[in-house]
């Protein structure tokens, strides 16, 4: 076994990562403003409506996408055989769904972000499993990052091979290498004839790997003359039929049984160079990039699986009966049910409004992506544990289990199994949170960033003191002027009040923002308990105008219909109950005493309370 290269410094990796992001605002962006004191609401209201065209093009095909879900995807198999049939993305590519955001002239549908969602909703409501093949080949896989960075060859090659069957992946996490891309160690040289390029390494957890024809690999290449550092990384496009690679192990979950996911391992694979995608060292920027709308898809399971989750409790609280009526009217069950069917609601409204400001191409939606996929991943686990509780133990019981003896087999053990992993894909909400801080104090640290930099000089902290004062002298007494109150929203009837909150409120957010660098200064970084804080009220306030806009949408629509305006405003009066929470514990918390006793477990101080059981490392050690 080769020997460990030394892992990279916590220095390194904040580098590393900030390089890259994209460090440009060029388009606009709600959430940024909303961290900036300002609920910019004419951005998102009205509601971005639909192409009409695009709409009409694309009911065939979500017509007969539900035909073949329902009757040819079969959830509970897929889970008990760990297995997606051939036959089933056979079926799923000659619908065209292999390549739904494709445009037509390179075969595929040509579909909006919005119908995408659809599509995958679909199929997700009947296997999970079945939806991330969709999702990874599409949403992060090779059409993507193809589409955005590609050139015209490389997208007239590859492109009708993915729209019509050509299963795609993308190859980016190695075993030290996760949230933390600095670590990367996959490397790739260009051959001594500057013909093709030599990829060696082994990646992890690549879904769709084991079975794709074509995925992205992220790999290092030679630094470039004159630069000092760690080598840049790269995107290349490889044939998963060339020689050198293979599958050498394939994974198995918890939840999502059917998914395709492995280690692949490359040796001496010759990647021809018109295969390097974008350029050379752009593969992490790509990557970032791609995510910030393949993250909508995932919010998009979440709902669908949300939606199933009301259902099936729907009809169990009315047709269960204990101590003398249905379970539904006791109390303890209610208020789990009339959360659920907000929180649904809001989950909903957060990807029809995501997706519609992605298909405008008008907006920088990094930030809202980001809020989309922590929050919805979020929201859907307690949604999905709530539903367990309340069906108990036919909850708790398998499909298989509960359909030998005659009861109705709904997957509710199974869903909670399959949600687990959306706090974790794409980004855990640990990640989600730190990323999500770093945008909101971007123009912050535009400013003042040398005044918490540890790195920066005397002579540079003190010209960023003045830069300071001049710009925090106007924009701080600012933060606390503006009108939150009646009759501003007006038109929003009932919700109105909740607008002005989010008004109100994202003014406060701005301001604490400023008042947690002041506070914590250059170890910024290292209160992320604060910061996850900050994010929490961000994400709160996004979702609250998601809901309020949403319901607006549809009441105007429907005037008769009121049930959106119920929804949001009982979502907005929980949520709102949760901004204050944050804002009470933002400083006044015990995260130094629990900091302590982490350390002090860490350091083995309490392992006598591991003692009683037989240890996991005898258990489970592999010798």
């Amino acid at each position: 076994m080769s020997k460990q290269a030394p892992l990279a410094t916590e220095l390194e990796a904040r580098e590393v990562a900030e390089a890259a992001r994209e460090e440009q605002w060029e388009r606009r962006s709600f959430s940024k403003r909303l961290f900036d004191g300002r609920l910019a609401l004419d951005l998102i209201h009205p509601h971005p409506e639909p192409d009409p065209e695009e709409e009409k093009r694309a009911a065939p095909f979500l017509e007969e996408l539900y035909a073949f879900a329902r009757d040819h995807i079969d959830g509970d198999a897929i889970d008990r055989d760990g297995w997606v049939p051939d036959e089933v993305l056979k079926g799923l590519a000659e619908l065209g769904a292999f390549g739904i955001k494709i445009p037509r002239e390179y075969g595929g549908l040509g579909l909006s972000q919005v119908s995408y969602n659809r599509a995958l909703s679909i199929v997700a409501s009947r296997c999970s499993a079945t939806g991330a093949f969709l999702s990874a080949h599409q949403s992060i896989g090779v059409p993507g990052p193809l589409l955005m960075f590609g050139t015209d060859e490389q997208k007239k090659r590859l492109l009708p091979r993915l729209a019509t069957g050509a299963l795609s992946a993308f190859a980016l996490t190695e075993p030290d290498a996760g949230s933390d891309p600095a670590n990367l160690s996959t490397a790739a040289t260009l051959s001594d004839d500057g013909d093709h390029w030599v990829l060696n390494g082994e990646k992890l957890w690549c879904t769709n790997g084991p079975r794709a024809d074509i995925i992205i690999v992220m790999a290092r290449t030679p630094a470039r003359e004159g630069v000092r550092g760690k080598r840049p990384v790269t995107a290349f496009i490889v044939e998963t039929d060339s020689p050198g690679v293979s599958v050498v192990h394939t994974s198995s979950f918890m939840g999502l049984k059917g998914l395709s996911n492995g280690v692949l391992r490359f040796e001496n694979v010759k990647v021809p160079k018109e295969n390097l995608l974008w350029g050379e060292g752009k593969g992490l920027k790509l990557a970032l990039i791609t995510l910030n709308v393949g993250r909508l898809s995932l919010p998009a399971f979440c709902s669908a699986a949300a939606k199933a989750s009301l259902e099936i409790c729907r009809e169990w609280s009315n047709e269960r009966v204990q101590w003398g009526q249905p379970i539904g009217r006791h109390e303890a069950i209610s208020q789990m049910l009339g959360s659920m069917a907000a929180d649904t609601f809001a989950m909903d409204s957060v990807v029809s409004l995501t997706s519609s400001m992605a298909d405008t191409k008008q907006f920088d939606i990094r930030l809202e992506a980001a809020f989309a996929k922590m929050w919805n991943s979020e929201k859907a686990w307690e949604t999905a544990n709530d539903a367990l509780q309340i069906r108990a133990g036919r909850g708790y019981e398998t499909h298989d289990s509960l359909e030998a003896r005659g009861e109705k087999p709904y997957p509710v053990e199974r869903m909670v199994r399959d949600l687990r992993i959306n706090l974790i894909f794409e980004g855990s909400s640990e990640i989600m949170r730190l990323f999500i801080a770093r945008e909101a104090v971007d123009d912050h640290l535009r400013v003042a960033g040398d005044l918490i930099d540890p790195r920066a000089s005397t002579g540079r902290r003190v010209a960023a003191l003045f830069k300071a004062a001049l710009h925090y002298a106007w924009w701080f007494p600012t933060r606390f002027l503006g009108w939150g109150h009646w009759p501003r929203f007006s038109e929003f009837g009932p919700l109105a009040t909740h607008l002005r909150f989010i008004d109100r409120n994202a003014r406060r957010l701005a301001r604490s923002t400023f008042y947690t660098m002041v506070r914590f200064g250059p170890s910024l970084d290292k209160r992320q308990a604060v910061l996850g804080r900050i994010v929490d009220v961000g994400a709160e306030l996004f979702v609250m105008t998601a809901a309020c806009v949403r319901a607006h949408q549809l009441t105007r629509k429907n005037p008769s219909d009121t049930s959106p305006t119920t929804l949001a405003d009982l979502f907005c009066r929980q949520a709102r109950r949760r901004v204050e929470d944050r804002f009470d514990n933002l400083f006044d918390n015990d995260d130094a005493a629990t900091n302590v006793v982490a350390r002090q477990t860490m350091e083995g101080r309490f392992a006598w309370l591991e003692e009683g059981i037989v240890s996991v490392r005898e258990g489970y050690s592999k010798g």
